[in-house]
């Protein structure tokens, strides 16, 4: 390939596993977190087979952290996302096993052996994935808030799962390469790893959330970074694949609970505005917001659990603000496909086409 340039250090690294495992990091300007993230996975027991590092056009030189861990490193001269970066990686990958960790995750150290074991014990698992832990590496409000509702939602999870997450993970290669690869046409972190796993489930593959791998975030969450990976980058798109295929599946942010508390929400807000014009709204708003509090109970027990009373109570308008702008993805995600409906008929991606292509595609992940 034209466009990757493939420094030469590098190095293979042998482990007790019948399968090999190839971990493959994608980065743009990674900086501290790359360092740490990297520092792990040196640091895991057993070690993976090789260690590839695909910086997507760095302007920082994060790159050379990569180099100084002894990382494989293949190079992207400008930033093209991380669905090509990873499928970079994996072409060039040797390991029966792609294992996918994000620049600011932290695995911990038996991160590889759970992978190996999880595989060798059942060869018709295809994919596997695992959960943030529940001690956030920033220790601002919105993160804390953020990566442990993460958590909650994949703690609670069916560990037979219907969809893949690429922060944390791994995938039989040759399938992978099979199905070729992420889907290149969202060029910002997105919905990649979501859209390959609704076509390896689609396909009859199996996907299991391995609770018991759990790592650490280390992103720094504010209102503008939450509203641009959650609306525009995560709910948006998602909401156009849903109705691309047709698929409402309750588990994840997907369950019955959560599409109902969206509702509520909605309701709580319409009869709050009501109270402006006849006083009694407002308490048929306050019955809203007490049902809201009923239905997502353990959530709200988990937070107290975890960050105490004053944490939880902060927790609530956040958690309502989510199912807001859910709902109104969703409404949009809806009526854009009502205005287009030639694009949003079109044919999904076929289930297994043949190698990871050379280039990417056009559109930009809105």
């Amino acid at each position: 390939m034209h466009d990757v340039k493939l420094d030469k250090a590098s190095h293979s690294i042998p482990h007790s596993f019948p399968l090999t495992i190839s971990v493959i990091v994608p980065e743009r300007n990674g900086g501290a977190k790359l360092r740490e993230s990297l520092s792990a996975l040196t640091k895991a027991t057993p070690p993976p087979t090789e260690l590839i590092v695909v910086a997507d056009g760095d302007t920082d030189e994060s790159w050379r952290i990569a180099e100084e861990f002894g990382a494989k490193l293949l190079r992207i001269p400008k930033p093209q996302g991380p669905a090509r970066a990873r499928n970079i990686g994996a072409r060039d990958a040797q390991g029966d096993i792609l294992f996918f960790v994000d620049a600011d995750v932290v695995i911990p150290p038996d991160a590889v052996h759970q992978i190996g074991v999880a595989f060798s014990n059942d060869p018709q698992l295809t994919a596997l994935f695992g959960s943030y832990d529940d001690e956030p590496g920033e220790p601002n409000f919105l993160s804390q808030y953020k990566n442990l509702l993460h958590h909650y939602v994949h703690q609670m999870s069916r560990e037979e799962a219907s969809t893949f997450w690429a922060g944390c993970g791994a995938i039989r290669r040759q399938i992978f390469i099979e199905f070729g690869g992420f889907d290149e046409s969202y060029r910002k972190p997105c919905i990649e790893d979501i859209e390959l796993g609704y076509r390896l489930k689609r396909a009859g593959y199996r996907i299991r959330l391995l609770k018991e791998l759990q790592v650490k975030h280390l992103k720094r969450w504010d209102i503008r970074t939450l509203l641009k990976s959650d609306f525009f980058d995560r709910a948006l798109p998602w909401t156009e694949l849903i109705l691309r295929d047709r698929r409402f599946i309750n588990d994840l942010n997907l369950r019955f609970s959560s599409r109902l508390s969206v509702m509520l929400t909605y309701a709580f807000l319409a009869a709050l505005a009501g109270g402006f014009w006849w006083s009694g709204s407002f308490a048929v708003a306050i019955a809203f917001a007490l049902l809201l509090i009923i239905m997502n109970i353990p959530v709200y027990r988990f937070f107290l659990r975890q960050r105490g009373f004053w944490f939880m109570i902060r927790t609530l308008p956040w958690h309502w603000f989510y199912y807001f702008y859910s709902g109104l993805a969703f409404a949009i995600g809806y009526g854009r496909s009502l205005l287009f409906r030639d694009r949003s008929q079109k044919p999904s991606l076929p289930p297994a086409p043949k190698g990871i292509p050379d280039t990417a595609q056009s559109p930009e992940c809105r």
